[in-house]
């Protein structure tokens, strides 16, 4: 039986590969090159190149009340998240105690429901406390739609500090606040400033639970949603689409290279 050789398999999974790759980013591809066509109409062949779109974007009033409203909930639910993912990671790692491996555990457990769940869920909390649907209801949905992100970015950077240096802090006197403030955390700023971008952007780009939750100052999300109905404003949610793709790739490039860089294993001085 003729079996196929290593170079064979190296063949298929390359081809695979380039398959899945076409497969998930053709589609993204296709929206900046839509954004430049002279025609509302999304299919080839192009009618021709045009900055007409972009330029449509600056007159209309409604966008930026949307991007307003998103960039204040992106920024409000990524400090919470990451204040409360890098809490959440630190005392996993070094309180190693039964209830805060399970407050762990319950972090990450949003990334495993499905939006449409939680988002029913919180409309009805929300509606229950008299909160009703607002800003800070899409707040509340946001930080824990990106709590799981900062505690395993977190937790990762955490487990890569030697705790050593936590013990010879403790073994010099230092209290656990100033153990965690002086000795581990700046080894971990990279890291935080990572899981920060990173919640950045999933609260700016989500949509399911801002859906639910949202009440008259729709996100920008939802705004591009709503102008889908209408085929003549396909263009412009093009081009915004464009602008938001570029910016995304640039924050979640830097935060990658936050992740990957090695923390200094050298205390900071007093």
């Amino acid at each position: 039986m003729k079996t196929t050789s290593p170079a064979g398999h190296a063949r298929l999974l390359g081809g695979y590969v380039i398959a899945y790759i076409l497969f998930l980013y053709l589609p993204v591809v296709l929206i900046p090159l839509f954004s430049f066509n002279d025609s509302i109409q999304a299919a080839f062949p192009l009618k021709g190149f045009t900055f007409e779109w972009y330029r449509t974007l600056v007159g209309n009033e409604a966008i930026p009340a949307a991007l307003g409203n998103s960039l204040v909930i992106a920024f409000s639910s990524a400090v919470i998240a990451t204040l409360c993912g890098t809490t959440i990671a630190y005392l996993d790692l070094y309180g190693a105690t039964p209830f805060s491996a399970i407050i762990s555990g319950l972090s990450r457990l949003p990334i495993l429901i499905p939006g449409v769940i939680v988002g029913i869920a919180l409309l009805i909390l929300v509606n229950l406390v008299g909160l009703g649907p607002s800003r800070i209801a899409i707040v509340m949905g946001h930080v824990l739609v990106c709590l799981p992100t900062t505690v395993v970015v977190m937790r990762g950077r955490f487990a890569a500090i030697p705790k050593s240096i936590a013990e010879a802090a403790s073994d010099l006197g230092a209290h656990d606040a100033v153990v965690f403030r002086r000795a581990v955390l700046p080894l971990a700023w990279s890291a935080v400033a990572s899981a920060f971008t990173l919640s950045f952007l999933t609260s700016f780009d989500e949509f399911i639970v801002a859906f639910f939750l949202a009440g008259t100052e729709p996100t920008l999300p939802l705004y591009i949603w709503s102008q889908l109905r209408f085929p003549k404003s396909l263009p412009t949610v093009m081009a915004l689409g464009t602008l938001i793709l570029a910016v995304s790739v640039a924050l979640v490039t830097v935060a990658e290279i936050l992740r990957r860089r090695q923390p200094s294993m050298s205390i900071a001085k007093d």
